[in-house]
């Protein structure tokens, strides 16, 4: 009896997969109080850590997005999957700094691909109207996971120590690699669980994406990139620093801090749902790809900045606590709108569109987490590094505009492209 729709199944897969490589990146961020004690590493170092897997994930992301593109997504998450788990492992068997940068640097290496490739999986298996959705539910599990690790890698650490964390979480990507490579199918009428009306909601099936007008399609992606940067940068000041901001600014033991961080990263999965509904309602409603993207994004990151603000003029751990989980709520309604916008523009190229997309995040993640370092390090303040997040915001909210998802990026038979108009 078939219970469960094939696309559905996809759906869920992929969900799990982004909860596991956020919890696989995230996890170094709790586990740090044990790392960093037993290596002697003061706060630089320990942001070159976090920072590290950002190197070869944003060299990855673009030819990730071309390689899912070209030779599917089945099999570029299965060689990215056993990848990243190696390296969690490896992470896990770190004796120094030298060899923590190494794994972490695998560990980019090997989630480089993910969600460029997630993403090509999914202009194939979802419906353009649920886009937004799918971008936001698969987002909000990744938030899932970073809301889960905090307290998941104390807990294992209290028991066990923070070497067994990685070693757990490297077999649980192992598993997934396995499910994936049993349940997914690159073209939705090959999966045995497929029905006639679900093929009927889903994109035409095509032949191989052509040769990719690469200057024009980066010059396209351009505005979405820089935009997806001012919100990486508060991303991955969040995900790196926000345990030891809790655990170091209100001198909170380790447990307590990692209560507070779950509860912001909870935010985050409340404002990733949210935002994909919201964004497939208005473009339901309005028919406007740039009011259900574009302006959509600018207010979300508008109030981002407003939430933060107060910050910077109290220091009391419940109002940070609110103005940090707010902060993160309205960044975090930004997903659903940002992810579906390559899908968007560039169907064809979905792929490596939101690989380029991606880019923007993954430089945040190489910057933001060692400048936040350095500044806790040089001015003893935990509050200092979020007045870089507000001004990045405040500057997404005026390029937000520039992305124009309403105009559609074509390719002619000779591999020329231009951009199509639609009704805004």
């Amino acid at each position: 009896m078939k219970r469960f729709r094939a696309t559905s199944i996809v759906l869920v897969m992929l969900c799990i997969m982004y909860f596991i490589t956020y919890l696989d990146r995230v996890n170094v961020s709790t586990a740090a109080a044990g790392f960093g004690q037993e290596f002697h590493l003061n706060k630089t170092e320990i942001g070159l850590v976090f920072s590290a897997f950002a190197y070869p994930y944003l060299v990855f992301q673009i030819i990730g997005g071309w390689v899912s593109d070209r030779f599917g997504a089945r099999r570029t998450l299965i060689a990215c999957g056993v990848l990243w788990a190696i390296a969690t492992l490896l992470t896990g068997m770190a004796g120094g700094l030298v060899s923590l940068l190494a794994a972490r640097l695998l560990l980019g290496l090997g989630e480089g691909a993910t969600f460029p490739a997630a993403t090509a999986a999914m202009a194939r298996w979802v419906p353009k109207d649920k886009r937004g959705f799918a971008q936001g539910i698969t987002h909000a599990c990744a938030r899932v996971g970073n809301a889960v690790a905090p307290a998941a890698v104390v807990a294992i650490m209290a028991v066990y120590g923070w070497r067994e964390s990685f070693y757990l979480c490297g077999a649980i990507s192992l598993v997934w690699v396995a499910l994936w490579a049993l349940t997914f199918t690159e073209q939705p009428k090959d999966h045995p669980r497929i029905t006639p009306a679900e093929l009927e909601t889903l994109p035409a099936a095509r032949s191989k994406s052509p040769n990719v007008p690469w200057r024009r399609l980066f010059r396209r992606m351009a505005p979405v990139t820089v935009v997806y940067f001012c919100y990486g940068w508060t991303l991955w000041l969040f995900l790196s620093w926000i345990p030891q901001y809790f655990l170091h600014s209100y001198d909170l033991d380790l447990k307590k801090s990692a209560v507070f961080a779950s509860a912001v990263f909870f935010a985050g999965v409340l404002g990733d749902t949210l935002g994909g509904v919201v964004t497939d309602k208005l473009y339901e409603r309005t028919g406007s790809l740039k009011r259900a993207r574009s302006w959509m994004v600018a207010v979300c990151m508008l109030l981002t900045m407003i939430s933060l603000l107060p910050m910077l003029f109290t220091h009391q751990l419940y109002v940070s606590m609110a103005c940090l989980s707010a902060g993160f709520f309205f960044a975090e309604m930004t997903i659903g709108p940002m992810w579906a916008i390559p899908m968007d523009i560039a169907p064809e190229y979905s792929g490596t569109a939101s690989g380029m997309m991606n880019t923007g995040s993954a430089l945040a993640a190489i910057i933001s987490p060692v400048l936040s370092g350095y500044l806790i390090d040089r001015f003893g303040s935990w509050e200092l590094p979020f007045i870089g997040s507000m001004l990045l915001m405040g500057v997404g909210v005026v390029l937000a505009f520039r992305m124009q998802p309403e105009s559609k990026f074509e390719a002619d038979a000779a591999g020329a492209a231009s951009p199509t108009h639609l009704h805004a």
